[in-house]
């Protein structure tokens, strides 16, 4: 999904939870590298949520209600959360099943349950990516369909591991 929003230009807000006690974000997903994703910002916090003060400022200067995608771990408590704050804040939310996670798989289900309950729309990273799309005929949709293509195999094993959940 990264590299999607790079060739989409969507905006990309990453938080880390409790730098000093956790860690660093993982290094594989190249936050804020010359080579890498470009975040709008990438904001420690100590809140479950990421609908942090820092990110609030940041998401109040684009055009709203917004369209957000959901991707992390611990879906039961960061993801849902923050998804949570996003939805009564008014805006469109939408978590994609394979790239959400939790250290206790059986979480997962429960909570994208309760998310789809609470009106976040549950779908997938292809699914969304060709929605977000909507037409072959755009610039962008090679390099999309080829990094899908490039993915599937690991896209194809989240949603194995979620079909067995």
């Amino acid at each position: 999904m990264l590299k999607a929003s790079k060739i989409l230009n969507i905006p990309v807000i990453a938080t880390t939870q409790n730098r000093a006690r956790l860690g660093e974000t993982c290094a594989e997903l190249n936050l804020d590298t010359p080579e890498g994703i470009t975040t709008l910002i990438h904001a420690d916090k100590t809140l479950f949520s990421m609908w942090t003060p820092e990110v609030r400022e940041v998401l109040s200067k684009l055009f709203t209600p917004l369209s957000c995608v959901i991707v992390g771990i611990e879906s039961h408590i960061c993801v849902t959360q923050t998804t949570l704050d996003l939805l009564r804040e008014g805006h469109k939310v939408y978590i994609l099943a394979d790239g959400v996670s939790s250290c206790n798989k059986e979480e997962i289900p429960v909570a994208l349950a309760r998310l789809r309950a609470e009106g976040a729309v549950v779908t997938t990273s292809e699914s969304w990516l060709y929605e977000c799309m909507g037409d072959a005929g755009i610039e962008e949709f090679r390099a999309i369909a080829k990094l899908v293509k490039d993915t599937s195999g690991t896209t194809n094993d989240a949603l194995q591991a979620l079909a067995k959940i």
